[in-house]
């Protein structure tokens, strides 16, 4: 893939600094995003208007050579890592070894993330390197558009992700219910445990990986981040939040959807309806231009002129409507742009989720959640995943 980073390159003209540096294992999506490498310990990349340098380990510099984006692959024993351990021991040698890099990149002062590590920066400074934190965080809001490859990527996480919810409604579906309410599978306790099991299973087979999932039942779902434990009943809610990262591009996909089985109450069915149509018409306010508050409001005014308390009209409420409407996905689950109050104006090729949900403990939670591309005139939805709530 490559780079379109003019907008760093401007950024960096702006402030009148030399490169931008970042010290991270590949985990961190602006180190995955600029150097193009998949390492588990941290490096160094330095860009530059003039090119791309990492500074790896000897471990992983044939692979860096290969793999990653860099124009110029450096390691410690370049810089005389021996007889810099020997003369200063292993934290000055290191910092020496930094500094060497930097001043082979042509750089004196950089920019940096800020969670950038201390002792990186403080080393550097040591050494007469200028090290400032971007506050504007730059490549964050560049990582926010994708690139068609980038979008290709986020689709085929999506059709994973679908594959693993078909398969936790198919449980849900063959579940039996007994004279409690209680979901059983097997003669077993259907669990939240179980169902998850389900899911990291089929994402596993498609080379799909996850930290979490959530499969929060009853009043458990009432909490948007709640993981979900323990037996699943029938006649309450059920969320499912399914976010995968696929193990070898590192990206993302996210989807919620909220089943019952048996008969739902009367309350979870109208909220079901409302979040629904909040859904509809947060879409509906999608297009390149306008702002992430935009799509807010509009999921926000269907819960209100329904009577339903909001983050918007009440910040302390603890039921209700009580988080932003979306985000943006990429290399992290969670990126830029934010659908919320303070939300910025959306672009052609920004990938974000939109999540309306109800909540209070008295009743459970209701979510359901699409992943879509903004577009000039509106978006593609990269959804294709039923919203029927009752598992048939």
């Amino acid at each position: 893939m490559e780079l379109e980073l003019t907008a760093l390159d401007d950024h960096l003209v702006d402030h009148d600094v030399d490169g931008y540096l970042i010290d991270a294992d590949s985990t961190d999506p602006n180190q995955r995003y600029l150097s193009g490498f998949d390492a588990p310990d941290p490096f160094l990349t330095c860009y530059t208007p003039d090119g791309l340098a990492v500074l790896v380990s000897g471990l992983e510099y044939s692979r860096a050579v290969t793999e990653s984006r860099a124009d110029t692959v450096k390691r410690p024993t370049d810089y005389d890592r021996r007889r810099l351990l020997s003369e200063y021991g292993p934290t000055e040698a290191t910092h020496r070894i930094n500094s060497a890099f930097l001043a082979d990149c042509g750089v004196d002062s950089v920019f940096v993330p800020d969670r950038f590590p201390l002792s990186t920066a403080d080393g550097l400074r040591e050494q007469g390197h200028t090290v400032s934190v971007d506050t504007d965080d730059v490549l964050m809001d560049i990582r926010a558009v994708k690139h068609a490859d980038e979008i290709d990527h986020i689709r085929a996480a999506q059709r994973a992700n679908e594959t693993a919810m078909a398969a936790a409604e198919s449980l849900l579906a063959a579940a039996s219910i007994d004279n409690d309410r209680r979901l059983s599978h097997e003669g077993k306790p259907l669990t939240s445990e179980r169902v998850k099991h389900e899911i990291e299973a089929t994402l596993l087979e498609d080379g799909y990986g996850l930290d979490s999932t959530i499969v929060a039942g009853g009043a458990q779902a009432a909490d948007p981040h709640d993981r979900g434990s323990g037996p699943l009943q029938a006649d309450e809610a059920i969320i499912i939040d399914i976010f995968p990262q696929d193990k070898t591009t590192g990206y993302h996909a996210d989807m919620t959807r909220t089943f019952c089985v048996g008969e739902p109450s009367e309350t979870i069915s109208e909220w079901y309806a409302l979040t629904e149509r909040a859904l509809d018409a947060a879409l509906g306010a999608v297009e390149a231009g306008a702002s992430g508050a935009d799509v807010h409001a509009a999921a926000c005014e269907v819960y209100e002129d329904a009577g339903l308390p909001t983050f918007r009209t009440d910040p302390s409420t603890e039921t209700g409507f009580i988080h932003t409407t979306g985000h943006g996905v990429g290399l992290a689950i969670h990126e830029q742009p934010r659908l919320g109050t303070e939300g910025g104006e959306l672009e052609a090729g920004q990938i974000i989720t939109v999540e309306p949900g109800l909540y209070d403990p008295d009743v459970g939670g209701v979510r359901i959640e699409d992943i879509i591309v903004v577009t000039e005139a509106g978006y593609e939805n990269l959804t294709d995943y039923p919203r029927d709530v009752v598992v048939d």
